[in-house]
């Protein structure tokens, strides 16, 4: 094989870089190290300046299609956060009432509110993901008070497999109970006891 190659790849090289012009002894393999340097150099090039105008060139396509940008910008923008922040990452695990009065389910806190919804709804909001199962790629952004959510001790990789499995995998639980936190309770409905009972 080395001989094959050197056939073929020493006739192409100008004879001031040929071995045997210096020297009276012909160097098995020279025209594979000529071939592996020249590939080398040529990927190189080809990824610096050929990929690059592909990216640029796909970026433009994918941007300029009239569904497909919006899509494309909101995806552009997730990588360009998790890619520039290595440190985003969701916070903590937490129960919240969702759909509906009564009914729990679990998130995972991403961040407290920022920018216009703070403003809207104030700084005691986070914001919530609440993943679909079994796929938790997708769900819910809802924003609650920090006040009505339940803060659980499990990782987000326990709520991550809970999720996954559809709650066949629940992790153990610790003697720590987690610090319960409720909507609060009105006394509307309720009856007060005597001092007697």
């Amino acid at each position: 094989m080395i001989n094959f190659i050197d056939n073929r790849v020493k006739p192409l090289l100008p004879p001031i870089i040929q071995p045997e012009t210096y020297t009276n002894i012909a160097i098995p393999g020279f025209g594979v190290i000529v071939m592996i340097v020249a590939l080398t150099i040529l990927g190189a090039v080809t990824t610096n300046l050929l990929g690059r105008s592909i990216v640029r060139g796909a970026d433009r396509l994918l941007s300029s299609v009239p569904i497909v940008r919006n899509v494309y910008a909101a995806f552009k923008q997730l990588i360009e956060v998790l890619t520039n922040n290595q440190q985003a990452s969701y916070d903590r695990v937490v129960l919240v009432e969702y759909p509906k009065v009564g009914s729990w389910c679990i998130g995972f806190v991403s961040s407290n509110a920022k920018g216009e919804i703070a403003h809207r709804l104030g700084d005691d909001f986070v914001g919530v993901f609440v993943p679909t199962t079994p796929n938790p790629t997708s769900g819910f952004l809802i924003y609650v008070r920090e006040s009505e959510c339940i803060e659980m001790n499990m990782s987000i990789e326990d709520g991550a497999k809970m999720i996954l499995s559809a709650g066949l995998v629940v992790p153990e639980h610790g003697d720590e109970a987690p610090e319960q936190r409720s909507l609060p309770l009105t006394d509307e409905g309720t009856e007060k006891l005597s001092e007697d009972a």
